[in-house]
């Protein structure tokens, strides 16, 4: 059974195991340094459907297939799903996933809700709850620009702060057997520094990231050297910068452990992507298709993974309202 540690960290005594993954993956995104890492990848961001918002439900419903496929299962032997994505509604997932007559958990944590779904897909499986536990998230860049942003044609000038959303998906199966062992979880809190603007999110996130590894340190009783890897999920060139800072400040010098999903998935230089990649796709697909890789064949063996989410809405940030954020860790262990 799952018990505290600390403050805010949670401990799997059955060490429950992703078995199965699986990564979908943009045009824009297949150009970059992991494009021939991922399963697909799509040669027309909006893959033969009609609006962006079905081409994001595809990907989420194309990407859960791949894990049930690779893992040699019937979508019957799935106990339940956890699901979300950044669209109103989180309809990307309901939409995609309607036709799985499977227990379904739809989630809300901005771009944190890849490892909030892993956290709770964790926790399932080591409660003795669910057998077999899916988690998957998406984004897309032209969905969520217009929703968040403006229309796709208005050609505004981008802030050099503002990041790329990801359009891509990714998803795990978490079950007890073999493979990439999820050893324990620290859940975020809410942390607002007053941030208001909507184009440097990696600003606004930081802090959140700061406050829950700092937790996870101090719950563990461990420093950033007992770790090969300390991978947050999109704070980009911008919020990696300050992470590492205020990390400093509360004394843990993480610098040399560190890398970001949204540095990682663009070529920054080339690719004009300002601050970097974000998106809840972001992390999700770098995850599922690079760093669980390096897990599997032990090149990594032991890491901190963290996805960070700016909890806001356009009324919100119309109001005048500044962003609060979000960050959930986990501890990951690669095959020995």
């Amino acid at each position: 059974m799952s018990s505290r540690k600390g403050k805010q960290t949670i401990v799997f005594d059955k060490r429950p195991a992703i078995t199965s993954y699986a990564s979908i993956a943009g045009k824009k995104e297949s150009e970059g340094p992991l494009g021939k890492q991922f399963d697909i990848t799509l040669n027309d961001d909006r893959w033969g459907e009609k609006s962006w918002e079905k081409s994001e439900s595809k990907l989420q419903k194309e990407c859960v297939r791949l894990v049930i496929d690779k893992r040699g299962i019937c979508e019957s032997d799935i106990n339940c799903i956890f699901a979300g994505d950044l669209l109103n509604q989180c309809v990307g997932a309901h939409y995609g996933l309607r036709d799985m007559r499977v227990p379904f958990f739809g989630l809300f944590g901005a771009c944190s809700t890849f490892c909030e779904g892993m956290i709770l897909a964790a926790m399932s499986v080591d409660s003795g709850c669910s057998e077999r536990s899916i988690f998957v998230t998406s984004s897309h860049y032209c969905s969520a620009e217009k929703q968040f942003r403006l229309p796709l044609d208005y050609g505004g000038q981008r802030s050099p702060t503002a990041q790329w959303t990801v359009t891509a998906s990714g998803a795990c199966l978490v079950e007890e057997g073999d493979g990439v062992r999820i050893l324990g979880a620290t859940p975020g809190r809410i942390v607002d520094m007053g941030i208001s603007d909507a184009s440097n999110m990696g600003t606004a996130m930081a802090p959140a990231a700061a406050d829950t590894l700092t937790a996870l340190f101090k719950d563990t009783g461990t420093v950033p050297d007992d770790y090969d890897l300390i991978l947050t999920g999109d704070l980009g060139v911008v919020g990696s910068d300050i992470l590492c800072g205020m990390m400093a400040d509360n004394g843990f010098d993480i610098r040399q452990k560190h890398n970001d999903c949204g540095c990682m998935i663009y070529n920054i230089k080339e690719q004009d992507v300002h601050a970097g990649g974000s998106g809840c796709g972001c992390i999700a697909s770098v995850f599922c298709a690079d760093t669980i890789k390096k897990l599997q064949s032990g090149k990594i063996k032991k890491m901190i993974l963290m996805a960070t989410g700016a909890l806001m809405n356009t009324q919100a940030i119309n109001q005048g309202e500044t962003i609060p954020s979000v960050a959930h860790a986990l501890i990951l262990e690669g095959v020995r």
